[in-house]
């Protein structure tokens, strides 16, 4: 559910800004902030005519590459005639006095998004559908042909992982409290194994997972995939390596996932299904240099969850809150240990 329209939000230059711009916008009602710890808020905004979703840059001072609300705009306007299901976008705006940073409108998709990998809400028999649905999404997402969609320009080509590795250790060491054996043994190991650059470069979303693809109601069917702040042009092992994380992790309020349960039983495809029905989409042999794309996942995710450590700790988090963070950092790393021993 959304929450009370923030304080923030200038709604009468909004509602001037959009009756001017966009086509049939008119009589704004409410602008309603989703819950949730989304780093560029967003907004469902409703008008006499229809409903619409607001994606803003928080205000204040940002990073350089943060918060890139141009980037995922771009997206979805890229991806409108693709067989990437992607809602419909509407308008840019960079008048940051709305807001108080840059904003982009798009179609607000009503359907089913899922928090809980195990999916408690779907029954048992229906459940692979679902993990089928998105690995033919994030195929599809991969096929995209970037010259053609206007993207070719949206990232640097070749060395993904290589570029990925130097950045995401720097990360990590600028948040690093202390020294954490596991991922010190990480490290080194993916240093020593990066493997050599194979040519393949391609859309990738960035933070491909269930909770960022909108269903059509009670239907196995992708309606929309959101949340493309990190998208850009990479390696698509990178995006389907994270996904498969998801079958590792623990099932806890800090990292949704299916590690130690029962997915058998729970009617989960396994993930040699999983790449297997990958492979199919896209027509390529069995993959190589699998156990590295999914460590750097760990690793990544580490780092991220590192920094997010770090901030609690310098705002005065809840201690429990801030602990459980940096127990998640070592998880990840164990979790990275398995994977390549």
């Amino acid at each position: 559910m959304a929450e009370e329209t923030p304080k923030n939000l200038d709604l009468k230059l909004l509602q001037q800004e959009l009756e001017a711009n966009v086509e049939g916008f008119s009589g704004l009602l409410t602008a309603k902030k989703f819950p949730g710890g989304q780093s560029n808020p967003t907004y469902l905004i409703t008008a006499n005519n229809q409903q619409y979703v607001l994606r803003s840059q928080p205000p204040g001072k940002l990073l350089p590459s943060a918060h890139a609300v141009d980037r995922e705009f771009k997206v979805i306007e890229a991806l409108a005639n693709s067989a990437v299901p992607v809602a419909k976008s509407v308008y840019f705006c960079q008048n940051k006095a709305i807001t108080g940073g840059l904003f982009y409108m798009m179609s607000y998709e009503q359907g089913d998004i899922f928090w809980d990998p195990a999916l408690p809400e779907i029954p048992a028999n229906r459940r692979a559908d679902y993990f089928y649905e998105l690995i033919d999404i994030l195929a599809a997402i991969h096929s995209v042909d970037i010259k053609q969609a206007g993207l070719a320009d949206f990232g640097k080509p070749g060395n993904y992982f290589e570029r990925q590795l130097g950045r995401w250790c720097k990360q990590y060491r600028a948040a690093e409290k202390e020294v954490n054996p596991s991922i010190e043994v990480l490290i080194q190991w993916l240093q020593k194994h990066c493997p050599e650059d194979d040519g393949q470069a391609c859309l990738v979303h960035g933070d491909y997972r269930i909770d960022n693809v909108v269903f059509y109601s009670d239907e196995a069917k992708g309606q929309a995939v959101l949340d493309w702040e990190l998208s850009t042009i990479g390696h698509p092992m990178a995006d389907l390596a994270y996904f498969c994380m998801c079958l590792r992790l623990p099932p806890t309020k800090h990292s949704s996932g299916l590690g130690g349960l029962d997915r058998e039983k729970l009617h989960i495809p396994s993930e040699r299904l999983l790449i297997q029905r990958y492979c199919q989409n896209r027509n390529i042999n069995a993959l190589q240099h699998w156990n590295f794309y999914l460590a750097f996942s760990f690793f990544r995710l580490a780092a991220i969850v590192q920094g997010v450590y770090q901030r609690a700790l310098q705002g005065n988090a809840s201690n429990q809150n801030a602990l459980q963070m940096g127990k998640l950092v070592t998880v990840l790393g164990q979790l990275a240990e398995q994977v390549i021993d």
